[in-house]
């Protein structure tokens, strides 16, 4: 009986041990958490092309009704028209810039090659990602929560590799790399504009020649 009791006790104790480590399981290795913030980069950038295309066609049926208004001689709705299609072309600016620095963050991520590399590839990226991510609150929020999200992981696995002394000694240069990274982005958003957004007509009256 004794016996029996022991081997329960004994049991037991292995199955209570086996709940407690099924709850402290390890971390995914950091290359397949890379792997995984790759693709879910590559979702928001989708995500983004297609908001993209709605202001694209937004601005276009704008544009449609200021021209007629132009044509009209109504400057007040065409003004107002104007207006409108100056502020889709700004947050349409602001999406294709995301759109083009996060494809810089991804490639950054896919030559990841060893560890040790992480914090020096990982570390200016994060930066970006935060930072596009409060220029995108107002435009897209739910793509900017999602990034907001991705930020968080990426700090933590720069955390997890050891990079705390190392992002201290980098934060210059690190800053330095995150701004170029989103300089080269938005000078690519503005030839963008200027391909694929007309310019507007004049809105202001006509001045008569030879009045003073």
């Amino acid at each position: 009986m004794a016996k029996a009791i022991k081997t329960w006790e004994r049991s037991g104790g292995r199955s209570s041990f086996s709940k407690l480590t099924e709850g402290m399981k390890k971390p995914p290795p950091l290359r397949e958490r890379i792997s995984y913030t790759v693709y879910k980069l590559k979702m928001q950038n989708t995500r983004l092309q297609q908001a993209e295309r709605r202001m694209t066609d937004h601005y276009n049926e704008l544009f449609r009704k200021c021209t007629n208004a132009v044509m009209a001689k109504d400057n007040t709705r065409a003004s107002m028209y104007a207006n409108e299609c100056a502020e889709v072309k700004k947050m349409c600016q602001t999406v294709v810039r995301s759109m083009f620095a996060i494809e810089q963050v991804i490639l950054r991520l896919e030559t990841i090659e060893e560890f040790g590399d992480i914090v020096v590839a990982m570390n200016p990226v994060a930066g970006v990602i935060n930072t596009l991510r409060g220029s995108l609150a107002g435009i897209v929020p739910e793509v900017s929560y999602r990034l907001g999200e991705i930020g968080d992981q990426m700090n933590n696995m720069v955390m997890e590799s050891g990079g705390v002394t190392t992002t201290t000694i980098s934060v210059f240069s690190s800053s330095e790399e995150a701004e170029r990274i989103l300089n080269d982005a938005n000078a690519i958003a503005e030839q963008r504009m200027k391909e694929r957004f007309p310019a507007l007509p004049s809105t202001e009256p006509p001045t008569l020649e030879g009045s003073s």
